[in-house]
């Protein structure tokens, strides 16, 4: 989604402002553009498209400036033209760029009308340029107007606003939305991402929620929520200037593991804040397009499909509206039945799956109220032919096997469900309760991968196998799927997966000490079922292995093995944080067997054939 960089230096800035929008284009935009001032004048260049446009136009008539703000645009309110394009600009220069959604923007709009404004975009951001700008007639600086408007607005944004008259200063503003600053010698920087200032500065000043700040060449200013002057601690980042490198990790995949808990985070930042689900973060039109919402449809492939079958729980259970889920492959060649005002979902990372992109295809002539990607990249053609997206903003995953692209599409696909609950039934406060398990998922990931150690011992008693069995209930059954493709993935193990209460209905045949049953049990209404389901197994003499809940009831003994995972994980929480010890498992047996890892024999990233 949006991007913002931003510096203040003695040295020519533009740069150092482009090279950061670059570095930012994996988050998906539709526009750019960049404000600079230079001997007390502002000179403002913006452009529909790719950064690379805006560079053209630069290279054209170029100009040099020690103080400047940029920014990647990804629209919610207003079409993508230049003229929704960041940065705004109010009266007597002053310039703002902003991530995320001012919620209260048509009130503040008509206001500002009335004191005589004139917009010249149909952005919600331009109403904060035109807010600050009024507030300037009563407070005595930039920072106190700042302020003033930020206690204003409803929604969540990070704000980076300049001003002639206050030329050597950029203002800063934290809410839900990240926003970091960059420090150097003689010069500071702003972005909404540490990997845009990398090529400058590897130390940072991490904003927190409510902060608002002011950086100078010779330093940082923070307030508080509350007023109060606070020293933010300086972090040094160790990361690369190229975060597609494998750093200190042997392999891609295990590196893309250990990152999921930053790449969930960055999935839900800006779409979420105080209690509160952003839809339009979905696009325009989401509002309206989940409010007749009474049915949804959603098509994948591959690991994709077992997010789509999470979804499908999530949808029925807490918005009890009805669900189907559909491999691709499959809805692309049947005559489908499309139910009244049904909203079509199709996932992929890369958006360039074959089968899924005729699928969408095939929905747009099959009467669909409206069409939503869930997706990683955002120039694919995914993206480009649907209505509404939501980009999970993974980053790069280079390892074949789908690990943190899966658990952002798990979070994209949750927020989904929060966005229509708000038109099925959900009040403030329940709406409330889900927005806050979501963003705990972020933190119960982490604690979930102090588990690599033991899955690195529990992977020796895998690596002689060729059979192996995964079981889950209810929610959980699609990530007893996922558990399973991931292993059959990159070990070459033949691995099956199955609803435990399916045992007894054919799979029970094949158990016996040489077939590992591999088990995820978080203690929900099904868990007790589950533990009758998993003494068939042992009745018949095979081996369990039971990721569980510490409150589950489950004890290793002989012929069972018992991993404790994180406490009181909710059913919201439990599909994500249970596959990640999955992964690891997986991750570990392939090391042993000595496969290749990041790309395994006959299998491709992206899967743009039939």
């Amino acid at each position: 989604m949006c991007g913002i960089v931003g510096a203040v230096s003695e040295r020519n800035v533009v740069p150092i402002l482009m090279e950061g929008l670059r570095r930012l284009e994996y988050r998906g935009y539709d526009s750019a553009g960049l404000a600079v001032l230079w001997n007390g004048a502002m000179r403002r260049q913006r452009r529909l498209g790719k950064v690379a446009e805006l560079q053209a136009a630069i290279d054209a008539d170029p100009f040099e400036a020690s103080v400047g703000i940029a920014h990647t645009r990804w629209a919610t309110h207003g079409a993508p033209a230049e003229k929704n394009a960041h940065p705004h600009i109010s009266r007597d220069g002053l310039a703002l760029v902003h991530n995320g959604i001012i919620e209260n923007h048509e009130r503040l709009r008509s206001e500002l009308e009335q004191l005589g404004y004139v917009f010249s975009s149909d952005t919600d951001t331009e109403c904060i340029a035109h807010r600050i700008h009024h507030h300037l007639k009563t407070h005595r600086g930039l920072f106190d107007a700042v302020r003033a408007t930020v206690a204003e607005l409803e929604g969540a944004f990070a704000l980076a606003v300049m001003s002639q008259a206050n030329p050597d200063v950029i203002v800063l503003a934290r809410r839900g939305c990240p926003v970091v600053v960059g420090l150097g010698v003689a010069e500071n920087f702003v972005a909404s991402d540490v990997s845009a200032l990398l090529p400058v500065t590897r130390r940072f000043v991490f904003l927190e929620e409510g902060d608002v700040a002011e950086i100078t060449r010779s330093g940082v200013h923070v307030l508080d929520r509350d007023g109060r002057k606070v020293a933010r601690p300086v972090k040094e980042s160790e990361l690369s200037a190229d975060a597609a490198e494998k750093g200190q990790y042997p392999h891609y995949m295990l590196k893309e593991i250990h990152e999921q808990p930053r790449a969930v985070a960055q999935t839900l930042e800006e779409r979420v804040a105080n209690g509160r689900l952003l839809e339009a973060a979905f696009g325009p039109d989401a509002t309206e397009v989940f409010r007749r919402t009474r049915a949804v449809h959603i098509v994948a492939c591959g690991t994709s499909y077992h997010a789509g079958a999470v979804a499908r729980y999530l949808i029925e259970q807490i918005c009890r509206i009805p669900c189907y889920v559909e491999i691709a492959s499959e809805f692309r060649y049947r005559n489908p039945v499309v139910t009244p005002n049904t909203l079509f979902v199709s996932i992929s990372q890369s958006g360039e799956t074959a089968d899924t992109l005729a699928a969408l295809r095939l929905a747009k002539q099959e009467g669909f109220l409206s069409s939503l990607a869930i997706c990683n990249v955002p120039e694919s053609s995914l993206v480009r032919e649907s209505d509404l997206v939501m980009l999970t903003r993974a980053g790069p995953e280079i390892g074949v096997a789908s690990t943190k692209a899966f658990t952002t599409q798990i979070a994209a696909l949750t927020m989904l469900v929060v966005a229509l609950a708000r038109h099925h039934g959900a009040d403030a406060e329940r709406e409330r309760g889900l927005v806050t398990r979501l963003i705990e998922i972020p933190g119960l990931i982490e604690k979930t991968l102090v588990l690599d150690e033991d899955m690195q011992k529990l992977a020796e008693r895998f690596a002689d196998k060729h059979h192996a069995l995964f079981l889950g209930r209810g929610i959980l059954h699609p990530i007893a799927m996922e558990g399973a493709l991931k292993l059959k993935e990159i070990s070459y193990i033949h691995a099956e997966a199955y609803p435990a209460g399916e045992l007894k209905h054919g799979p029970l045949a094949l158990v016996d000490a040489d077939m590992p049953v591999i088990t995820v049990a978080p203690n929900n209404d099904l868990l007790e079922k589950l533990k009758s389901n998993l003494m068939e197994v042992r009745a018949r003499g095979g081996e369990l292995f039971v990721f569980a809940d510490p409150d589950s009831g489950f004890e290793s003994s002989e012929g069972v093995t018992v991993i404790r995972m994180p406490k009181h994980v909710t059913y919201l929480q439990a599909p994500a944080v249970y596959t990640v010890p999955l992964q690891l498992l997986a991750y570990h047996v392939a090391i042993i067997r000595g496969t290749d890892v990041d790309q395994p024999r006959n299998l491709a990233k992206s899967v743009t054939v039939e």
